[in-house]
């Protein structure tokens, strides 16, 4: 008992954290369930008059006066007010009239039963849908305010997989299981109540069975939660295979690698398999195990019964037929409790998953009271900045990257980082942002801490160029004016002028209403660069970041591109990441970094001068 009581505590702390909003819907379905049992009840109840007059059971002449209502014997009052009730209709119309307006009144009981069964679920399925797109948004929430150090630990397949497969199985598991929680209840309650109404020593002798009843079917469902949880895993292995099957398309055609692909997908496909049927054939053993084991307490009461009856101890022929519907009854609700069973342990396997996400702390903190600043004045320092990267339970994932820096970036100057890959370049800009947070020293604007800044503050002051444009499958308007609410078209039009972007923009099909493909796929590398550029231009922001901005483009844009960065970096104050020292021998200072610390700065003239590590880098390139 002690895994079910887990499991139940743990199914109720999901529904606490996502079903407050849709509180008038549980109250509707709660109220809708017990209207439903209750005329469930007396719309049965009218076989015991029907039995009574086809059968001609001596209960019915019994009953010739109405009698008063006595607390102390409510059955009796009942039973015989109802026979008395029967035989003034026989006497005023006769049997089989009587017969009709008995199965009318069973007719009518059974729609508006019917009726407020069909509402209960109704009342429910706005929960159901309704958690779901909570849940989805959460995350999705969650995702775009997670630091960027979070997603190096989590692959994008297997956060598609939580988005999509975890909580759809959460919501076909746990909120299915709504109606056991809000309608089997009162089912069983309303209904067993009944049951000792009608002959509280038949209910006894029932009760013995539904422990054991209860017993067999948590002892086949106990590794369930388990293996959902291997194979919810699974799955997202194979989402992950197939997100980096899309992305690296290219490289497995060049490498006539499709067959091997081919096979690892199958591998872990068919691994997922394997474990998906063992949960499936696991939980389909719920029904017919539930449906033997209430044929076999059926049988067992039918026996125990008919003793009574055959005896004429303490129940009649047509009320023992009206305690074996009723016990029929309550056997659905306790069938749905047991496979509520099988569900809801996959569903909490998928929400464990779900919550990986959801509940990740968040290492880039506002400060409870951040200063709101909206123009940069003055400059940016470095003051021995140190940093590694760490987990994100914040344990060190290596050694320093970036070691004792000092560095002071004034207002409207260039400055331009140059080294060997992995010296800390990129590092070191996604500092200014606050991306990732120093572990050591601080980094400042206008001489205040970045972590005393309001995030939104800082970012808005910042604009990036980044050697991969990353762009979205929009127009080329939607994305040139992304991040800047309500710019103009003649706004959207001039930055991709100033961005060399213009001309092949309204060669395109819908100008700048085209679609530009997945990623900018449409486009080719010093388009997509200059449709980036044209971007940051329309944000117009003091502060610019270019990461290695025209490295992967050939000679022809990457002088176009050149010349719309010079035109984007007048008047404001850049940061620059570069391999190619053509880009930026104008810069106002340039810092070399060597394995996380600056080894040499000076202008492009100075570092020339000297026997070191830029003067070997320019060097290189000239050859």
């Amino acid at each position: 008992m002690q895994p079910n009581c887990i499991k139940m505590k743990e199914f109720l702390q999901v529904l606490r954290r996502f079903v407050p909003p849709y509180k008038k819907y549980l109250v509707a379905s709660v109220v809708f369930n017990i209207l439903s049992a209750l005329l469930n009840i007396f719309s049965f109840a009218a076989l015991i008059p029907i039995l009574q007059i086809l059968f001609q059971t001596g209960d019915a002449e019994a009953a010739t006066a109405w009698m008063a209502w006595d607390w102390g014997n409510v059955q009796g009052v009942l039973m015989n007010n109802l026979n008395y009730l029967v035989n003034c209709l026989i006497a005023d119309y006769g049997q089989t009239t009587t017969l009709l307006f008995i199965g009318l009144f069973l007719a009518v009981t059974t729609a508006m039963k019917t009726g407020a069964y069909f509402l209960s679920s109704a009342t429910i399925i706005p929960i159901r849908t309704g958690v779901v797109r909570d849940i989805r948004n959460q995350l999705y929430k969650k995702i775009t305010s997670l630091p960027l150090g979070f997603f190096s630990e989590e692959r994008k397949g297997d956060i598609i997989a939580r988005m999509s497969g975890d909580v759809q199985e959460v919501e076909s598991s746990i909120m299915s299981s709504l109606d056991m929680l809000f309608k089997n209840p009162i089912l069983i309650t309303v209904y067993f109540v009944t049951l000792i109404f009608v002959s509280w020593h038949l209910t006894l002798f029932t009760i013995v069975f539904v422990p054991v009843f209860g017993w067999f079917m948590g002892m086949v469902g106990r590794k369930l939660k388990r293996r959902s949880i291997e194979a919810q895993a699974l799955w997202s292995d194979t989402m992950s295979q197939v997100e980096e099957t899309l992305g690296g398309l290219r490289i497995i055609k060049a490498f006539c690698a499709e067959e091997k692909m081919n096979q690892r997908f199958d591998d872990v496909n068919s691994h997922y398999r394997n474990d998906i049927m063992r949960v499936n054939i696991r939980q389909s053993l719920a029904h017919p195990l539930s449906e033997f084991l209430g044929t076999l307490m059926i049988i067992i009461v039918l026996w125990f019964g008919g003793i009574l009856v055959l005896n004429n101890q303490t129940i009649t022929g047509p009320t023992f037929i009206y305690y074996m519907v009723i016990l029929y009854s309550i056997i659905q609700p306790l069938k749905d409790f047991s496979k509520a069973g099988y569900n809801i342990p996959k569903g909490l396997a998928s929400m464990e998953r779900i919550d990986k996400i959801l509940k990740a702390e968040n290492t880039i903190k506002e400060a409870e009271n951040p200063k709101h600043i909206k123009s940069f004045d003055h400059e940016i320092e470095f003051r021995h900045v140190s940093f590694r990267y760490t987990t994100p339970q914040g344990n060190s994932d290596g050694g320093w990257v970036l070691k004792d820096i000092n560095l002071v970036i004034p207002k409207g100057k260039t400055v331009a980082l140059v080294g060997q890959s992995g010296g800390g370049k990129s590092t070191l800009v996604d500092l200014i942002p606050r991306y990732y947070d120093v572990q050591e020293g601080e980094v400042l604007i206008d001489g205040i801490n970045v972590k005393d800044l309001g995030v939104h503050d800082l970012r808005q002051l910042i604009g990036n160029v980044n050697q991969e444009a990353i762009l979205f499958n929009d127009s080329f308007r939607n994305n040139i004016s992304f991040g800047v609410d309500e710019a103009t078209d003649e706004q959207v039009a001039e930055a991709a002028r100033i961005a060399n972007a213009y001309d092949f923009i309204m060669q395109s099909e819908q100008g700048f209403d085209t679609n530009i493909g997945d990623r900018g796929g449409r486009l080719s590398g010093g388009q997509r660069q200059r449709v980036s550029i044209a971007r940051a231009i329309l944000k117009n922001p003091p502060i610019l970041i270019l990461d290695e901005a025209t490295s992967a483009l050939d000679t022809e844009s990457e002088r176009l591109v050149q010349d719309a960065l010079e035109r984007l970096m007048k008047t404001r104050t850049t940061v620059a990441i570069a391999h190619r020292l053509s880009t930026i021998k104008n810069a106002d200072e340039i810092c070399v970094l060597h394995e996380g610390r600056i080894v040499e700065r000076g202008t492009h003239e100075e570092l020339l001068q000297h026997d070191g590590y830029y003067r070997k880098l320019h060097d290189m390139q000239q050859v």
